[in-house]
């Protein structure tokens, strides 16, 4: 609980300050650059988590320890990179009180942000299937136990999510999202062909093109919020998007925790694949019905 309040305090943040550094930085220069930094950063490390994961404990002899000693190094070189960071606000004097940031969408913007914020949801759903239950559905169906291999499953659907952005840089928010809407629903067809086949292969490849899908839709949805929010507003509105990712990211793939307990796997896999299927039908009709402004243009 106290990693999952310490995530979400810094990831909102941190785009919102990536987005301030590359305002000063480059002037009038755009939001791009953050874009892909921060839509980079957070899926690199949800892909290499798990892999990283996987080889310690295959390949170390304390397994429950030497991963959250790893943890705390990283964390160590974290903050001391964080320590020679400049500030990019001015701060009041004195300081106000500590109070948390609030997630807030300006009501003019709401139309626009359910859109990216939907699209966020199945994006995530996705990656919450292999970072969370990939082992499972691994061992069940394919009978394949190794941390390594399951390790390796997160990280095509992460590292691919990366790496599809890349030739997306110049497109303008609205195209990525319909464009990464349709391709999940590609990599997840093609996940059901493989559940139902027994094909660990054709899995770990609806993985890879779910997960680029899953990637570009996330970055359109992190294009339009930082397009669309006032800089002052930068962090409440993406802390609403982060929100409405880890939703994406828990919810469904608790439902379908819970509904192998009682179905097969594959059954439960399809319904999952069903509902998906269904998000991100409504998913793109708001995206592409959504009132046309700076972020969806692509400004």
């Amino acid at each position: 609980m106290l990693s999952g309040l310490s995530v979400g305090l810094v990831t909102a943040t941190a785009t919102a300050h990536l987005a301030d550094l590359n305002a000063r930085a480059r002037p009038g220069g755009g939001l791009r650059r953050a874009e892909a930094v921060a839509t980079a950063a957070n899926m690199g490390g949800l892909g290499l988590g798990p892999l990283l994961s996987g080889l310690l404990a295959e390949y170390t002899t304390a397994p429950l320890r030497v991963p959250y000693a790893v943890s705390v190094l990283l964390l160590a070189i974290g903050l001391a990179a964080l320590a020679v960071v400049p500030e990019t606000v001015r701060r009041p004097d004195p300081l106000p009180a500590y109070r948390p940031q609030r997630t807030a969408v300006a009501p003019e913007h709401r139309s626009t942000f359910v859109g990216a914020a939907t699209a966020s949801i199945v994006a995530f759903a996705v990656f919450g299937l292999f970072s969370s239950l990939a082992a499972i559905v691994m061992s069940t169906l394919f009978h394949s136990g190794s941390p390594v291999l399951s390790g390796l499953a997160a990280l095509l659907a992460f590292g691919s999510g990366a790496a599809a952005q890349i030739p997306m840089h110049r497109v303008a928010a609205r195209p990525q999202l319909l464009t990464g809407l349709a391709v999940i629903a590609a990599g997840v067809l093609v996940l059901v062909v493989a559940v139902h086949v027994g094909g660990l292969v054709l899995f770990l490849a609806g993985g890879a093109i779910a997960g680029a899908g899953a990637g570009i839709a996330f970055k359109g949805s992190m294009s339009t919020v930082l397009a669309t929010a006032a800089a002052n507003r930068r962090g409440e509105m993406s802390a609403a998007l982060f929100l409405a990712a880890y939703v994406g990211l828990t919810v469904p793939v608790l439902g379908l925790g819970l509904a192998v307990q009682s179905l097969p796997v594959t059954a439960a896999l399809s319904v999952f694949a069903g509902v998906l299927l269904l998000a991100l039908a409504f998913s793109a009709w708001r995206v592409a019905t959504a009132p046309p402004d700076r972020a969806m243009m692509g400004a």
